[in-house]
C-alpha cells in the first residue's frame, strides 16, 4: 500500500483511539469501585442503546474481515458463517435473554449458582468463560494483525506483532479504567461506524452492478477461477464425508454458541428490566440482521472486483478481502478516491477489534474476579476487592490472548471465532439450559456438564488440523492431528450436554426442589430479580 493509505487510514484510526481513551476517561471520573457500575454500568442503559452495544459485541472483525473474507474465496459455503451467526440469535431471544436477566447478577456463574453450591460451580463456569473469552480474542488479535500487514505490504512481521501488544495494551486501559459504562458507549460509537462503512461499501457495490445481483454472482463466479461451482455448495466442504460432517460441526458451533458466549450473555445485565433485555435483543436483531446480508454482497463483491486470487495472494485467509474491495470501488491503486475509502474502512476495522476486545475482556476479567477469586476466597471478599482483581485479570487475559494470536496469525479469523463458539456451545450452554429448565438438575451435572463439554472441545481442537497436520496449521512443521474435523462442535457438544445428565442421574445429592421453584418463578416473572 501506498504512503499515503498509511498515513489516513493511520490518522483515523488515531482519531478513533482518542475519542474513544477521551470516553473511557470521562467515564472513570464517575465511581468504578462499585461491582454494580464495573460490571453491569449501573444498569442504566435503555433498550435500545442496550441493543447498539450488544450487535457492536457481536459484529467483530470474524464479521467484517472474515466473512467477507471467506466468501470471496469459496463462495456459496462462506455463507454458512453469515447465515449461522443471524439464525444464532434467535436462540438467544427465545430461550435465554429474558431468563438469564432474571436469574443472574453478573456472569454466567451466577444463573447456575442460583440453585446450586456455589463453589464448585462458580470455579467450572468461571473457567469456562475465560476459555471461550481468550479464544474470541485471539480471533480479533488476528485480523489487527492482518490490517496492519496490509498496511505496510505484508513486509513487516514485527510491526504485526507490536500492533497486536498495542491492541492489548488499550483494550486493558479500556476495561480497567473504564470498566462496563465506557465500553458500552465504545460499542455503540462502534456499531453505528461500523454499520455506516458496510452500507456505504454495500451501496457502491451495487451501483457498480446497476443493481442487478445476477450479475455480481455471475462475475464472481467467473472471477474465482472454480466458475459456476464457486455458486454452490461443496468447494470448501463438501470434498468427501469428513468435509461434510466438518460442514455440520460449524453449522452447530454457530447456531448453538452464542447463546454461551460471556461477553454476550453479561450485555442482558446492564438494563433494569427483564423487559428491556428482550427489547435489546430486538433492536440488536435488526442492526445484525442487516449487517450479514450486507457480508454476502461484499463477499461476493470482493471475489468480482478484485478477484478471488488477488485477495488470496494479499492473505491467504481472506481476512483482507473488504480492505481490498474498498479500494478498487474508490478508484483503485494511487487515486484519491481508493486512498480515502481505503482508509475508512481500514480505520473502522481497527475499531471494531478494539471495541470487541474490551467486550470480550470485561467479561472475562468479571468472571475471573466474580467467579474465581470470589469462590476461592468467599468468606473474607469485598466487591471493592473484586473489582481490583478483576482489573488485574484485565491485564493478565491481554497478555494471553496476545501470545497465542501470534502464534495464528495465518488462520481466517471466521474460522477462529468459530472454535470460541465450538467451545461456547459445549460447555455453556449445557449447563445454562440444564440450570434453567431441569428441575432434577444438580451440583455435580452442572460440574461435570461444564468441564464434558469444555475438555473435550478443547482437546479435539489440539488434535485436529488447526494445531498440526498441514500448511495452513499453527504448527505446520508437526503432525499429531489425529482427529480430523477442524471443528469439534459435532462430538463435543453433545458430550457437555451428555455429561451433564450422566452426572445429574448419578449424584447422591438431592436436587434442591425449593431453590428450583424459587429460581423457575424468578426467570419466568422477574420477581426478587436484582
Amino acid at each position: 500500500m501506498s504512503g499515503d493509505h498509511r498515513t489516513l487510514a493511520l490518522l483515523l484510526f488515531s482519531a478513533f483511539v482518542a475519542v474513544t481513551l477521551g470516553i473511557t476517561t470521562w467515564v472513570s471520573r464517575r465511581r468504578q469501585n462499585s461491582a454494580e457500575e464495573f460490571y453491569a454500568g449501573g444498569r442504566l442503559f435503555s433498550p435500545m442503546e442496550n441493543g447498539f452495544a450488544i450487535a457492536g459485541d457481536y459484529m467483530s472483525a470474524a464479521s467484517f474481515l472474515g466473512i467477507s473474507g471467506l466468501i470471496a474465496l469459496f463462495g456459496y459455503d462462506g455463507l454458512l458463517y453469515s447465515v449461522g451467526f443471524l439464525v444464532a440469535w434467535l436462540v438467544v431471544l427465545f430461550l435465554v435473554a429474558e431468563l438469564v436477566r432474571n436469574v443472574g447478577r453478573f456472569t454466567l456463574g451466577d444463573v447456575v449458582a442460583a440453585r446450586m453450591r456455589e463453589r464448585p460451580v462458580r470455579i467450572a463456569a468461571g473457567t469456562s468463560s475465560v476459555t471461550v473469552s481468550v479464544l474470541y480474542l485471539v480471533a480479533q488479535m488476528v485480523g489487527a494483525g492482518s490490517l496492519v500487514a496490509l498496511l505496510l505490504g505484508g513486509a513487516s512481521g514485527a510491526a504485526r506483532t507490536w500492533t497486536v501488544i498495542g491492541v492489548g495494551a488499550l483494550l486493558v486501559i479500556y476495561v480497567s479504567l473504564g470498566g462496563m459504562r465506557a465500553t458500552t458507549w465504545i460499542q455503540i460509537v462502534k456499531a453505528v461506524l461500523l454499520m455506516a462503512g458496510a452500507i456505504a461499501l454495500t451501496v457502491l457495490v451495487l451501483v457498480r452492478f446497476h443493481g442487478n445481483v445476477n450479475e455480481l454472482l455471475n462475475t464472481a463466479a467467473a472471477q474465482s477461477g472454480h466458475g459456476r461451482d464457486f455458486l454452490a455448495p461443496g468447494l470448501r466442504y463438501g470434498g468427501d464425508w469428513t468435509a461434510r460432517i466438518d460442514f455440520i460441526s460449524l453449522g452447530l458451533a454457530l447456531v448453538l454458541g452464542t447463546a454461551g458466549l460471556p461477553h454476550i450473555l453479561s450485555r442482558f445485565y446492564t438494563v433494569p428490566t427483564a423487559l428491556a433485555a428482550r427489547r435489546s435483543v430486538i433492536w440488536s436483531i435488526g442492526l445484525i440482521g442487516g449487517f450479514y446480508l450486507m457480508t454476502i454482497v461484499l463477499g461476493f463483491g470482493a471475489a468480482a472486483l478484485v478477484g478471488t486470487d488477488a485477495v488470496r495472494a494479499s492473505n491467504a485467509a481472506g481476512n483482507t478481502a473488504v480492505p481490498l474491495l474498498a479500494l478498487d470501488l474508490g478508484g483503485g491503486e494511487g487515486s484519491a478516491g481508493g486512498t480515502v475509502l481505503f482508509a475508512v474502512v481500514a480505520a473502522i476495522a481497527f475499531a471494531t477489534i478494539l471495541a470487541v476486545v474490551a467486550g470480550i475482556t470485561l467479561a472475562s476479567s468479571a468472571s475471573v474476579a466474580h467467579d474465581l477469586y470470589a469462590s476461592l476466597k468467599r468468606a473474607h471478599t469485598k466487591r471493592r476487592d473484586e473489582v481490583a482483581v478483576a482489573r488485574l485479570a484485565a491485564a493478565g487475559i491481554g497478555a494471553v490472548a496476545i501470545a497465542l494470536s501470534l502464534l495464528a496469525q495465518n488462520l481466517n479469523v471466521a474460522f477462529l471465532v468459530g472454535l470460541a463458539f465450538a467451545v461456547a456451545a459445549s460447555a455453556n450452554l449445557p449447563v445454562l439450559l440444564y440450570s434453567l429448565f431441569w428441575r432434577n438438575f444438580t451440583t455435580r451435572g452442572a460440574v461435570w456438564s461444564v468441564y464434558g463439554g469444555l475438555i473435550p472441545a478443547v482437546l479435539l481442537v489440539v488434535v485436529s488440523p488447526v494445531v498440526s497436520g498441514s500448511p495452513e496449521s499453527i504448527l505446520p512443521g508437526v503432525d499429531f492431528a489425529y482427529f480430523p474435523l477442524q471443528n469439534p462442535g459435532v462430538v463435543s457438544i453433545p458430550l457437555g450436554f451428555l455429561a451433564g445428565w450422566f452426572g445429574t442421574v448419578t449424584s447422591t445429592e438431592p436436587p434442591d426442589e425449593a431453590r428450583h421453584a424459587e429460581t423457575e418463578v424468578r426467570s419466568l416473572t422477574g420477581a426478587g430479580a436484582v
